[in-house]
C-alpha cells in the first residue's frame, strides 16, 4: 500500500528502499531538484534525510520523473510519539538552522517550484484578503488583516539561504521520542527562510514554542513573515473546512488565534 501524500505517493520497495511518484505535473520538478541537492545537503544536517539511489524517467504508463530512495526508520512526529516537546522543538530548530547554514551557491531560487515558499508571503496577498472577507464573523478579521499587513511590511533583505519549505509534523520522523530524520524536500529552495518557522504555531505551543523561538533566533521581521505564512495557510484551510469538517476547522481556527496572539505579543 502506498503512503498517500498530497504531492507524492510513496511505495515500499523491498526492505531497504522506497519509490516516490509525484501525483501531478506541478510536483514533478521536485524529483530532479531533490536528486541533485539532497546528496549535497545531507552531510551538513544533524539528522538523516532521504538518500536518492536512482532517478526514473517518464514512460508510457507514468508521465513524470520519479525516484528510488533509501528507507528511513521512524514514525511521523505525532505529539504522542514525542517524549519531551520542548527538547524536540530545539532539535527542529537545530535542523532548521543547520539547513540555513548550508552553502546556497547555485541553489534554486524561490519560485513556482517551491510554490513561492522562500519568496514574500505577499505572493498570496489577494487570496488571503479573499479568505478574510469570506471568514468575516468567524474570527477577528481586523486583527488578522493587521497581522497579515505586518508580514507584508517586514520585507526580507538578507542573503539567500536554503529553506525546506514544509517543516511540518508529517515530514519529521521520530524514534524514541526524538527527531531522527526530515523528509520531503520538494518545496525546498534558496531565499527567505521565514516559511520554515510555521511549525511554531502548527505543532508547538507554550514552552515548546518559546524554546523553538529562542533556539532559532532571528529578528522581528523574520517572525512577522513567518506569522504571515502560518496565517495564510490556516485561513485557506479554515475556509475549506468550515462547513464540512468541524474538527479540522477547530484546529485551523486555533492556529489563527495563536498567530494573532503572537502578533500582539511580539509585534
Amino acid at each position: 500500500m502506498p503512503v498517500d501524500g498530497h504531492d507524492n505517493r510513496t511505495y515500499r520497495l523491498g526492505e531497504t528502499m522506497t519509490v516516490r511518484l509525484p501525483t501531478a505535473a506541478g510536483y514533478a520538478p521536485a524529483v530532479l531538484k531533490e536528486s541533485d541537492w539532497l546528496p549535497r545537503l545531507g552531510p551538513h544536517l544533524p539528522v538523516a534525510v532521504p538518500e536518492v539511489l536512482a532517478t526514473g524517467a517518464p514512460g508510457e504508463d507514468y508521465p513524470h520523473p520519479w525516484s528510488v530512495r533509501s528507507w528511513l526508520e521512524g514514525e511521523t512526529a505525532d505529539p504522542a510519539r514525542v517524549g519531551d516537546m520542548t527538547a524536540f522543538a530545539v532539535q527542529v530548530a537545530e535542523f532548521v538552522r543547520a539547513l540555513w547554514r548550508c552553502d546556497a551557491t547555485g541553489g534554486p531560487p524561490a519560485g513556482e517550484h517551491s510554490f513561492w515558499r522562500g519568496a514574500s508571503p505577499g505572493h498570496y496577498d489577494a487570496d488571503t484578503r479573499r479568505y478574510l472577507t469570506e471568514l468575516d464573523g468567524h474570527l477577528d478579521t481586523g486583527l488578522a488583516a493587521e497581522t497579515w499587513q505586518a508580514a507584508l511590511d517586514a520585507r526580507w533583505t538578507g542573503r539567500p539561504v536554503w529553506f525546506h519549505g514544509d517543516v511540518a509534523a508529517g515530514n519529521l520522523l521520530v524514534a524514541g521520542g526524538e527527531l531522527t530524520a526530515v523528509i520531503d524536500f520538494g518545496t525546498s529552495g534558496v531565499g527567505d527562510p521565514a516559511c520554515d518557522l510555521v511549525i511554531a504555531w502548527t505543532m508547538f505551543g507554550g514552552a515548546s514554542r518559546e524554546a523553538f523561538r529562542a533556539a532559532v533566533g532571528g529578528d522581528p521581521g523574520l517572525w512577522a513573515r513567518a506569522r504571515g505564512w502560518a496565517l495564510w495557510k490556516a485561513l485557506l484551510m479554515l475556509t475549506l473546512t468550515l462547513g464540512s469538517d468541524p474538527a479540522a476547522a477547530t484546529e485551523h481556527r486555533r492556529i489563527v488565534t495563536d498567530v494573532l496572539s503572537d502578533h500582539l505579543a511580539h509585534a
